[in-house]
């Protein structure tokens, strides 16, 4: 079941200029993160359950998915 992020309070992402709408966005509902493009806040979300968003921020932490 997906959570309900109507009432979500979005967050840009530190890497994101603060000055654009072009950035990275990220919210917290229910044991659950959301990740949305700035640019489209009613298109679709990336939600995943707390410890996949938690694992997958560790891996980016590490450089795993660094493509140079």
């Amino acid at each position: 079941m997906i959570p309900d992020f109507s009432q979500a309070a979005w967050t840009k992402s530190t890497r994101s200029q603060q000055t654009t709408d072009q950035c990275v966005e990220l919210a917290s509902v229910s044991g659950c993160a959301a990740v949305r493009d700035s640019k489209d806040p009613e298109g679709p979300k990336l939600v995943l359950t707390g410890r996949v968003w938690q694992r997958l921020s560790d891996d980016i932490k590490r450089g795993i998915f660094d493509m140079g």
